[in-house]
């Protein structure tokens, strides 16, 4: 049973642009931010194009939404999926809504959204336009949903080269969009300010479809970085640094 302080989401799924394949991986994802209340998928049914769905709806007690494509060209789906998304921002009964779908059209939704206060969850795939993806406080790619992070290894039970190794790949990510003058130059940096950082500058960058809920989760794991804990000068009693672990040649 889900706590009192779970928030509570609405999951608004554009089925026209969205795999049906990843569904189940996508709730699980969903679960980490909140419970869903709401769950629907938007599209003309009637559309063989969406036959996918038929068995994945029920099975995640999903509720199908049907819009008839009235007119060609134009995005019925979209016009609907908004509007219930405004029925149940104005309903106060969400702290939350995650918006499936890589049409840049719901960008000012999301943005509307934000405006009152709650949380936005953007899921859609690489293709997605960047307004899209900013928009959101965090965006997961799905094409990740189904690569979850697990212990690499071969055919043969060698060990994955370190290149494959998702730990390794989400760690070379993080230095790269860091900022220069911390975790580059092997200087400590608050991992609150590498985190805001990331969120602001870089909201592609998403720890859970590298298999992680927490930034310091990742960077424990990952051999380039060192970690710890200190005392806070913020009102806080203790917070966590980080920095670009130096090698023995740069000793």
């Amino acid at each position: 049973m889900a706590s009192k302080n779970t928030a509570k989401l609405a999951v608004l799924i554009d089925a026209d642009n969205a795999q049906s394949s990843v569904a189940r991986h996508l709730l699980a994802e969903v679960a980490k931010y909140g419970e869903a209340h709401v769950k629907r998928a938007y599209g003309d049914w009637t559309n063989t194009q969406l036959k996918g769905w038929s068995d994945v709806l029920p099975r995640n007690s999903i509720q199908p939404i049907q819009q008839f494509a009235y007119t060609h060209g134009k995005n019925a789906t979209d016009s609907a999926m908004i509007i219930d998304a405004m029925d149940l921002l104005t309903s106060n009964c969400f702290d939350g809504f995650c918006l499936v779908s890589s049409d840049s059209d719901f960008t000012p939704l999301v943005t509307r959204i934000r405006d009152s206060g709650l949380k936005v969850y953007g899921f859609g795939e690489h293709k997605t336009p960047e307004a899209f993806v900013s928009a959101c406080d965090e965006f997961i790619f799905t094409e990740g949903l189904n690569h979850r992070s697990e212990p690499m290894t071969s055919s043969n039970g060698v060990d994955m080269p370190k290149s494959h190794d998702p730990v390794h790949n989400a760690s070379d990510s993080l230095l790269q969009n860091s900022p220069e003058t911390t975790l580059h130059s092997g200087e400590w940096a608050r991992l609150s300010d590498v985190r805001e950082h990331l969120m602001t500058r870089h909201p592609d960058f998403s720890l859970s479809t590298r298999g992680y809920a927490k930034l310091s989760d990742l960077i424990s794991d990952s051999p380039q970085f060192d970690i710890e804990e200190r005392p806070s000068q913020r009102g806080k009693s203790r917070e966590l640094f980080v920095r670009h672990r130096r090698t023995s040649a740069g000793l």
